[in-house]
């Protein structure tokens, strides 16, 4: 009835009926279309025969577990132009259920309470100051009463927190920031005072980030709810903090009470973090013998490529160790829990390639643990990145804040060089073994930014895939036993149920999320994005698939780039600071939002700045940039797409193409 299925967040089910033996036979057995075209990224939950499932721009819906029937639907009604701040899209992770209500945190802020047999509103309480870019994507957390919650936006400039409301009346019961405010007023607390210590210039006027947008867990014996914080704002430490300091609490594990929000310990796993390092991936608890001693410990597998092990009654280091390459460290010193640096000290002396990237090692994407096993089946990726500072960085509320220049990771005009840099990106299903430090065995995937995973009693992990597949595996050795093709990307946390004795297998599929915003050119290609869906199988299953219809998008012929390399570089850095976050490297859409290289407007100045400043599109999500850009600047910005977009044709027109 969790998220994950328990508060340790182990995603493991001791369900059984499907396992190594038969899990050839799954097949189909039902799918429902949501309403959404956007990355989808839910973790179903199933209580009494109904699915309680969140789709984007935060939709529920309850489904009959057993045939896929529509009970009812709730549209929190989130305005389209709030998908602006969402710097990962528009996307949900899932409910919370607890005492027939189903609760839902919106993208917009606001922590809604819905009756669970006809989905209507018993209560919804704005969580956050709506007049700053706050928003959330995370699943809340039901514990001992209360609803838990937190929420993203640290490169917009706001200041993180978790808070937790009263599961009855939505009224707020405690509040935990996680970086301190301005100093000249007083601290909320004895942890913001010491915080305050390991910061310095004036971080409070950019908010602090450290948001906590994604994994919660709880333990009953401690009391304690552990969370993950996000990176500082801006990433570059040498502009929020220019005397250095660890930074607490971003890119750290926290732990409080879950009565009263108390702060009880941190560990941070990335100090004074300039890399874009969040500590919010999957927070995994367990009872693990380490040199011959029981320890009840607190696993996660961090984007910055070190799986850690802690003492989770006191946020001790147990072990820490790479699981995919890592350059910007050579390891975790195991006295003082801190990682060993290498290299140039945040990139002051000028740009450097790093494994992992702004992606990270791990991301969102859950990882699972078996009891059975002892093994944590883990979604890895190794995608490199380049930092550099931005010297012209200027800080501006609301927009996209990093302090480092994104021009380094554009691609090479050359398309062979194009083509390698995509080749590096690699990812994997990795199961680690938290008691040794090292892998088991792992599964190569096509491509980076592969679904969450699930274990169960059957002896199975399962698994989806970027390029459209849900997949079986045999948990001990990882022999690949099952896959069935979903025709779309299927990123999130799978789960398993049963209904009258008969288990199934139910994983959300859908085109999305920041990796396709961002990362276009590294998507495997499947077609424009189709509404998502909720896919769930069992043994014998004999349901059809619908399979997209894949009409190919031509390539228009953009009009000349006529313009000078000064103008080029110009509307280069507008662009990458503006409208990457959405639009992509280089304007290379991944398919989630429109091909800005093949838009109509690039012929026309007029209605290209009508876009960009006027506004024209903003109910489909496109706002406008009137407050920050000039229409100087807009046609910068059109005369760097247009540029992109002959690159483009010719490529998609090369050999007669």
């Amino acid at each position: 009835m969790s998220h994950g299925r328990t508060y340790s967040e182990q995603r493991y089910s001791p369900l059984d009926k499907i396992d190594t033996s038969n899990v050839g036979n799954l097949g189909l057995a039902w799918s429902f279309e949501l309403s959404t075209n956007r990355g989808v990224e839910t973790t179903p939950i199933v209580v009494d025969g109904v699915m309680y499932v969140t789709s984007a721009w935060s939709l529920v819906y309850a489904l009959d577990a057993k045939t896929g029937e529509l009970k009812w639907k709730y549209d929190p009604q989130v305005s389209r132009q709030v998908g602006f701040h969402a710097c990962c899209d528009v996307v949900n992770r899932g409910v919370a259920v607890w005492k027939g209500r189903v609760y839902v945190a919106a993208l917009d802020g606001r922590l809604i309470a819905l009756d669970a047999k006809d989905g209507h509103v018993i209560w919804s309480t704005v969580t956050v100051d709506q007049n700053k870019a706050y928003t959330i994507t995370m699943a809340p957390r039901v514990v001992k009463g209360k609803v838990i919650i937190g929420n993203s936006g640290s490169e917009y400039g706001v200041r993180g927190y978790i808070s937790a409301y009263d599961a009855d009346s939505g009224k707020q019961v405690w509040r935990f920031y996680t970086v301190p405010g301005d100093p000249s007023k007083p601290f909320e607390n004895k942890a913001m005072e010491m915080a305050a210590k390991t910061w310095s210039g004036e971080w409070w006027k950019y908010g602090g980030g450290a948001t906590v947008w994604d994994s919660m867990s709880f333990d009953p014996e401690t009391n304690l709810v552990f969370f993950g914080t996000g990176n500082g704002v801006p990433w570059d430490q040498k502009a929020r903090s220019p005397k250095g300091g660890d930074n607490l609490f971003a890119s750290s594990i926290v732990a409080v009470d879950a009565d009263t929000g108390e702060y009880k310990w941190h560990y941070q796993t990335t100090p004074g973090d300039s890399w874009d390092y969040d500590s919010t991936q999957t927070l995994t608890q367990a009872d693990l013998t380490i040199d011959g001693a029981p320890r009840k410990v607190i696993m996660q597998a961090s984007k910055n490529g070190f799986f850690y092990v802690l003492d989770r009654a006191s946020g001790k280091l147990i072990s820490a160790k790479n699981y995919v390459p890592v350059t910007w460290a050579k390891g975790v010193d195991p006295t003082t829990g801190r990682p060993i640096e290498i290299g140039d000290d945040h990139y002051a002396k000028g740009a450097a390639v790093l494994f992992p990237s702004a992606f990270g090692g791990h991301n969102w994407h859950p990882m699972s643990f078996s009891p059975k096993t002892g093994l944590v089946y883990l979604p890895a990726q190794e995608v490199p990145g380049a930092y550099g500072t931005d010297n012209n960085f200027g800080y501006v509320e609301g927009q996209w804040n990093t302090a480092t220049d994104t021009t380094l990771n554009s691609l090479p005009a050359d398309p062979k060089a194009r083509a390698a840099m995509k080749n590096s990106f690699r990812g994997e299903l990795i199961a680690w073994d938290p008691v040794n430090q090292k892998e088991a065995w792992r599964a190569v995937h096509n491509g980076p930014w592969n679904g969450g995973t699930m274990a169960t009693g059957g002896n199975l992990v399962f698994q989806g895939t970027a390029d459209g597949h849900f997949n079986a595996y045999d948990a001990t050795t990882g022999k690949p036993l099952w896959s069935s093709d979903t025709y779309t990307s299927t990123l999130a946390g799978p789960m398993t149920y049963t209904v009258d004795g008969e288990q199934y297998v139910a994983v959300g599929a859908g085109f999305g999320s920041v990796f396709y915003l961002d990362a276009g050119f590294a998507v495997p290609v499947l077609g424009s994005p189709d509404n998502g869906r909720i896919v769930v199988y069992k043994l014998g299953g004999t349901a059809t698939l619908p399979r997209p219809k894949l009409t190919p998008v031509g390539f228009p012929k953009p009009p000349p780039s006529t313009a000078t390399p000064e103008v080029l570089a110009a509307g280069h850095a507008k662009y990458n600071h503006y409208c990457l976050v959405c639009h992509g490297y280089n304007a290379i859409s991944g398919g989630v939002l429109p091909d800005l290289r093949k838009t109509p407007e690039l012929t026309d100045a007029a209605a290209f700045k009508e876009v960009v400043l006027g506004g024209s599109h903003q109910t489909r999500g496109m706002v406008s940039f009137a407050s920050v850009l000039k229409d100087t600047d807009a046609e910068l910005i059109r005369n760097y797409v247009i540029s992109e977009a002959n690159d483009g044709y010719a490529e998609a027109h090369a050999g007669g193409k």
